[in-house]
């Protein structure tokens, strides 16, 4: 397994489905994942999807700057730093963002 191409598929998949449809983002949460957005702890794939589909824009479109990833895990997996932009509809100024992923294959 190639950490940098996982890295770079996983991120791509990510922020096109959120750009898109973000409520299909649930399924690649798990009960254990954790999302922290501004101060805020949400837990689990059915809050985090709720949390993220609950956000108070309707469209999107990331652009990303900065891939930056390492092994992780004894059971494989790959933890990702992502940093861009994030452009919203009707917004003259696209918002810096960054976000730490953590990709493990759903057959581990």
């Amino acid at each position: 397994m190639d950490p940098d191409a996982v890295a770079r598929a996983f991120v791509e998949h990510y922020y096109r489905t959120f750009d898109t449809n973000r409520a299909a983002l649930g399924g690649l949460y798990q009960d254990n994942s954790m999302l922290s957005f501004e101060g805020a702890k949400t837990q689990g794939a059915a809050a985090i999807s709720e949390k993220l589909t609950g956000l108070p824009f309707q469209q999107c479109q990331h652009n990303i700057s900065t891939i930056d990833c390492q092994p992780s895990g004894p059971a494989g997996g790959v933890l990702v730093f992502v940093s861009g932009s994030l452009q919203l509809s009707g917004e003259q100024h696209a918002l810096k963002f960054s976000q730490v992923l953590r990709y493990r294959s759903p057959n581990i």
